[in-house]
């Protein structure tokens, strides 16, 4: 892709800040407004992409620091608590700039292994009525609710104990017993940020793979919100692998479709 065309496409997927609600979208969403709050900005495109094709209609706010996401991963690499609670207060800060500046309908947070700020958010949200969805959130139900063996694929390091807590606290939730296995793929993340998308996803469906030769597995979870693009390879995952292969732009923005056409 040339560098015009590029650019051409990102804005035509972004736009541009308005105050006019969405041009057209799905009746009850449109006018309704989505703050996301992000682990590191590059993610953005990514919540964008997905919230279009799944909210249309939605205004979409995002607010994010890539060196929030340096920071966990220097923690994590240093064997500190991850992620660092100065993360969790500015995720905690990011929401109010949200509601102070421009009221969204609902908030998102979208980075998994930012997933320890959810309550914290959520408790500061509370008084001013605006619900916070937690991406993952809704993955790890149906997950639980599979009742069996769960495969969690992180491509991050930093994500893994996040996202293998938050399973366990949604099993403990729902009164559910769950049993998984992790596989970590850094490589993906490395092939990811070269531009490799098809490398990434190949590495993914080899992890399911080698996950399930000699052994049942009743659902794989994909931790990242990076690893939806997964699903433009396999659309059809359950069929080529027998199981569900769960992403979080999709449980996560039905959820947040449920909370938004709700407050209609």
């Amino acid at each position: 892709m040339d560098d015009l065309a590029f650019f051409s496409r990102y804005m035509a997927m972004t736009g541009t800040p308005s105050l006019e609600p969405e041009p057209a979208g799905e009746p009850g969403l449109v006018g309704k407004t989505l703050g996301m709050v992000h682990g590191s900005m590059w993610i953005a495109p990514f919540a964008t992409f997905f919230a279009r094709r799944l909210l249309p209609g939605v205004k979409l706010v995002s607010v994010g620091n890539d060196a929030v996401q340096l920071n966990f991963m220097q923690a994590h690499r240093q064997g500190l608590p991850c992620p660092p609670q100065v993360n969790i207060d500015l995720f905690v800060s990011y929401a109010r700039q949200l509601c102070d500046l421009y009221r969204p309908d609902a908030i998102l947070i979208t980075c998994s292994t930012m997933n320890r700020a959810f309550r914290a958010v959520r408790e500061a949200m509370q008084p001013l009525g605006v619900p916070v969805v937690q991406i993952d959130e809704a993955m790890m139900e149906i997950a639980v609710q599979c009742g069996g063996p769960v495969l969690v694929v992180a491509t991050h390091g930093p994500t893994v104990a996040s996202t293998q807590a938050l399973l366990r606290e949604t099993a403990h939730r729902l009164g559910r017993e769950v049993s998984f296995e992790g596989a970590t793929v850094e490589e993906a993340f490395h092939r990811l940020g070269r531009g490799d998308i098809q490398g990434h996803n190949e590495l993914i469906a080899d992890a399911i793979r080698r996950a399930q030769a000699g052994r049942r597995i009743a659902a794989v979870v994909l931790a990242q919100l990076s690893m939806a693009v997964f699903k433009l390879s396999y659309p059809d995952a359950e069929k080529v692998f027998g199981v569900p292969v769960l992403t979080s732009a999709e449980t996560g923005f039905a959820r947040v479709r449920e909370i938004l056409l709700a407050r209609s």
